[in-house]
């Protein structure tokens, strides 16, 4: 048969077409094309090695000038 399907409707039948689903069907995976999203933790990663001795020398900084400041 050729993509129709027939239809009785009042003493009559009609043909009606069917939608060209080139076949994809409701339950087949959707297959969208994306780049991969990158990870936020994977942004920062190459940094940590720099970010990480700054940040806890700053730190350090802090704590020993409020310490002085106190005493």
């Amino acid at each position: 048969m050729d993509n129709r399907r027939d239809l009785v409707g009042v003493g009559k039948i009609q043909r009606i077409a069917q939608p060209n689903t080139r076949g994809i069907t409701m339950s087949s995976p959707a297959s969208h094309e994306q780049a991969p999203e990158t990870d936020a933790v994977e942004g920062v990663l190459p940094y940590m090695p720099i970010v990480l001795p700054l940040a806890g020398a700053v730190l350090i900084f802090l704590l020993a000038f409020i310490a002085v400041s106190m005493a």
